[in-house]
């Protein structure tokens, strides 16, 4: 692996780990153009995946860190107050049980990568000691099944707003009494006008007589890395890493091109629960019967000045899911796909299909629920 020299000491890393961060290294080699676009190669796929998550470190740890501190609940630890809600939000929406359970499931040549991605940020925190992390000094390879879909509007939360969650997790469910809140699809369609653009042009619309992809993503900026990723094991793809993920979201292999914008498709559902407190235990009502509200306890860690203080919040779930706040004197589960092993599968999937037949089986996974796709191939094939 190509690396500008300098002196470092391992930071929380054992020795066996380090052993097989230098070995996984050799097998890799990345080369910045004239433009610093770094061009990452690999024996096989998890070489590549290592030297792309390495690369990403290299250009921006904290956009990676950052977008895991979104993920997982935990910018409260890094930034404070302001954030604390946005946390309980995202505590209740993934869970990192059923992440940590998908790696454990997963198949040995998808695991060698989510093993790839947390070995490569690893291996350059530990080739970079100055580094000091806000929050994660250790990544482990399920952290990647958290993070599954690239776009910046991935979390689904059914029309729920913070200031609900807030109103409800603020004081307890007892304090919030009966509000009625009123939604309108404005924001949908701002959403949906002021989005990203992909157009693909058909050969018969073109003077080259090729079919024609324009990929034109609108995004905070610097929110995604340039990157092309190639292995001996069929993967050559170039386009753009979202910060902290080891697939191209958007850009194109030899045959195939792909666009994500913004998809307002309807993939998640709140259920408005009738609940109940009886021997001061919460109750909701369902199919005629009462089941008893699941709670499970929250513990986060909010900055303040130069410590943390632990809060620890009481969570509540339904079968449907965590509830997320209430509306007219009913708690709101939510039931979604935000966290989804097979969301993850179909991005990385779709990099390495080599016609539309193949892309479309990569896409049959359904799961990548936030995005619409632009397609075109060097067959004449485009697709919407």
């Amino acid at each position: 692996m190509f690396f500008m020299p300098f002196c470092c000491a391992a930071q929380n890393f054992t020795e066996t780990e380090v052993i097989r961060f230098k070995n996984e290294a050799k097998a890799v080699t990345i080369i910045r153009d004239n433009w610093g676009i770094p061009h990452i190669y690999g024996k096989t796929d998890a070489d590549a995946v290592f030297g792309l998550m390495y690369a990403e470190c290299e250009e921006n740890f904290k956009g990676v860190e950052r977008n895991y501190m979104y993920q997982f609940g935990k910018q409260s630890e890094a930034v404070g107050e302001s954030k604390l809600y946005n946390d309980i939000q995202m505590q209740l929406i993934a869970d990192s049980a059923d992440a940590i359970k998908d790696y454990k499931t997963s198949p040995l040549w998808f695991k060698k990568l989510l093993n790839a991605f947390a070995d490569g940020i690893n291996y350059y925190l530990y080739k970079h000691p100055e580094v000091k992390p806000a929050v994660f000094h250790h990544f482990e390879p399920w952290y990647a099944l958290m993070f599954t879909d690239g776009s910046v509007s991935a979390t689904q939360t059914g029309g729920i707003e913070l200031s609900e969650v807030k109103r409800f997790y603020a004081n307890g469910p007892e304090s919030i009494g009966d509000v009625t809140v009123l939604h309108t699809t404005e924001n949908a369609i701002i959403d949906r006008e002021t989005g990203s653009n992909g157009f693909a042009l058909a050969p018969s619309r073109t003077a080259s007589g090729h079919a024609m992809l324009y990929i034109n993503p609108h995004v905070p900026f610097y929110f995604r890395d340039e990157v092309h990723i190639i292995s001996g094991e069929g993967l050559n793809a170039y386009g753009a890493a979202t910060w902290g993920n080891f697939f191209v979201y958007q850009g194109f292999n030899p045959h195939c091109g792909w666009m994500h914008t913004t998809s307002n498709a309807d993939v998640s559902d709140l259920y408005a629960e009738k609940v109940i407190k009886k021997g001061g235990k919460w109750y909701y009502e369902y199919n005629g019967k009462l089941k008893p509200v699941i709670t499970r306890q929250l513990v986060i860690n909010v900055k303040n000045g130069d410590k943390t203080e632990p809060r620890s919040i009481t969570g509540y779930y339904t079968h449907h899911g965590p509830v997320l706040g209430s509306r007219g004197g009913k708690w709101l589960a939510l039931r979604s796909n935000n966290r989804s092993y097979n969301a993850l599968l179909e991005s990385w999937l779709i990099t390495k299909a080599q016609n539309f037949e193949e892309y479309k089986k990569a896409m049959r996974l359904v799961s990548n629920g936030s995005n619409n796709t632009v397609y075109a191939d060097d067959k004449g094939h485009i697709a919407f």
